[in-house]
């Protein structure tokens, strides 16, 4: 059994889907969570249904990771209070679908800004106590569009795959320092994402909603999407101490559907 008490994480976009199921299930372990995310009232709703089977005590901090210095002057003045942690996940809502040949140039460096200079940015200010505490476990939520881009994400595409070369740079840095940096690679998965690409797919190719979902599932060998908390056990398992020896990989959790090794 995963048993994470005494370990605090750091919990980004954690007011739903992935984010929310990996807060709940790190709490499950016996970890203490900071809850980030934008909406404070969602925030103050998701702290009450943590679980404190431990007595851990959780909370949460207001973040717009649509402005990377406002998220870093926050963030600094809640560590400033002494606050230290083992395990940060990085977890953002991706941008609008869309071909790459009609992105605009601001789409690039907002999503960019969203994805790579945030996890940057909170990685730079957590890293010193995972430092002190020789343990650290730096987990990013990208997209299975590492290993084989998706049709009309190009957007997402290009920034999910800069993202993950920049956790594999950072897994060399950190590892001598009992600090690993994974990705999880989540395929289609019930979540708000995944009804805004079958929205945006059903308007592109005319067909109802209900007959794009089914065409998405049927890629899928497993036969249905993931639901969050499936991703989430996979979060649990690369933050506990038994994946110690686990750094700087692309996890797909999405029911054999990559087609690549």
């Amino acid at each position: 059994m995963i048993d994470l008490t005494g370990k605090r994480a750091f919990v980004c976009g954690s007011t739903q889907g992935i984010g929310k199921a990996s807060a709940m299930i790190l709490a499950q372990q016996g970890a203490s969570i900071t809850l980030a995310a934008r909406n404070e009232e969602t925030l103050k709703e998701v702290l009450k249904e943590l679980p404190t089977n431990v007595n851990q005590k959780h909370d949460y901090i207001v973040a717009d990771f649509n402005q990377p210095e406002q998220l870093k002057k926050s963030v600094e003045t809640y560590l400033s209070g002494g606050n230290e942690f083992h395990i940060l996940l990085n977890n953002s809502g991706g941008p609008p679908g869309g071909e790459i040949v009609n992105a605009k140039t601001e789409d690039f460096i907002q999503t960019f800004q969203r994805h790579l200079i945030c996890n940057h940015i909170l990685t730079q200010l957590l890293v010193p106590g995972m430092k002190k505490n020789k343990y650290g476990r730096i987990i990013n939520i990208i997209s299975t569009s590492v290993k084989e881009p998706i049709k009309g994400l190009g957007v997402s595409n290009t920034i999910r795959a800069s993202v993950a070369s920049w956790a594999k740079t950072m897994s060399f840095e950190l590892a001598p320092f009992g600090i690993t940096v994974n990705n999880v690679l989540p395929g289609s998965t019930e979540t708000v994402r995944i009804e805004e690409i079958i929205k945006n797919i059903s308007a592109k190719s005319g067909k109802t909603p209900e007959a794009a979902k089914a065409d998405m599932i049927s890629r899928v060998p497993a036969g249905r999407f993931a639901t969050a908390d499936e991703i989430a056990y996979a979060v649990a398992f690369l933050a506990s101490p038994e994946a110690s020896y686990i750094n700087g990989i692309n996890l797909p959790v999405d029911g054999g559907r990559t087609g690549c090794l």
